[in-house]
C-alpha cells in the first residue's frame, strides 16, 4: 500500500534583511531558505521584499493619511502576507538601521505587523548576530508580531567549516538543515495562529 503524503496548506512569507550590502551573508540565508522552500519544504512561498528603497522615516511624507508610493507597496506586501522572515545582521549589539527603519514604516497607522507570526535568523561574527535579534523580538512586543522561540538560529560566518561563497550564498549544508527546521516551525506556527 503506497503511503500517502498530506498537502501542507500553503503560507506566504514576506523575507526582509536588515543587511542592504550588495554581498551581504543575511541576504543570502534569506537566498538559501527561498532555495529551500523549493527543494524540500514544502508549504511555502517566500518572497524576498527589497527594504533599500525606503526612505528614512519622517512623518512630514504622511500626507493626509497616506504615505510615499514606495512605502505604500511596502506596506501592502506585508499586509498580504502570512508571516514574515527577518534575516538581522547584528550592528552595534542591536538591529540595522536599514531595518529598524522598515519596522517603523510597518508601524505606522495602520500597523501592518500587527498579529503577524515571525521567525528570525541571523549570522555575523562570534555570537552569530544573537544580540540583534534580542532587540528584534523587544521590539516585536511593540508591534505585536508573534515570533517562534525555537529554533533559534544564528551562526558565525567566519568560522570553519567555510559557511558562504564568494557572493554570499549559503553553502554549509548542516546551517541548511537548521534553517530549514527554522522554515518548518515558523509554517506550524502560522497555521496554529491562523487555527488551521
Amino acid at each position: 500500500m503506497e503511503a500517502v503524503t498530506a498537502i501542507k496548506p500553503l503560507i506566504r512569507v514576506a523575507a526582509l534583511s536588515g543587511s542592504i550590502r550588495k554581498g551581504s551573508h543575511n541576504t543570502g540565508l534569506l537566498r538559501a531558505a527561498i532555495n529551500l522552500t523549493k527543494e524540500s519544504v514544502p508549504g511555502i512561498e517566500i518572497e524576498y521584499i527589497d527594504i533599500s528603497p525606503l526612505p528614512l522615516i519622517n512623518t512630514d511624507l504622511e500626507i493626509n493619511g497616506t504615505y510615499p508610493p514606495v512605502v505604500e507597496a511596502f506596506r501592502q506586501k506585508i499586509l498580504e502576507a502570512d508571516s514574515i522572515l527577518f534575516a538581522s545582521p547584528e550592528y552595534n549589539y542591536s538591529v540595522s538601521a536599514p531595518l529598524k527603519n522598515a519596522l517603523d514604516w510597518g508601524s505606522r497607522s495602520r500597523n501592518v505587523w500587527a498579529d503577524k507570526p515571525a521567525a528570525v535568523i541571523s549570522t555575523g561574527g562570534s555570537s552569530g548576530g544573537g544580540k540583534s535579534q534580542y532587540h528584534l523580538r523587544q521590539i516585536g512586543v511593540f508591534l505585536d508580531l508573534h515570533f517562534i522561540n525555537k529554533p533559534e538560529f544564528t551562526l558565525n560566518a567566519f568560522q570553519p567549516p567555510q559557511k558562504f561563497d564568494a557572493e554570499g550564498n549559503l553553502v554549509d549544508e548542516a546551517a541548511k538543515e537548521r534553517l530549514k527546521a527554522v522554515l518548518v516551525s515558523l509554517h506550524s506556527f502560522t497555521l496554529r495562529l491562523q487555527g488551521k
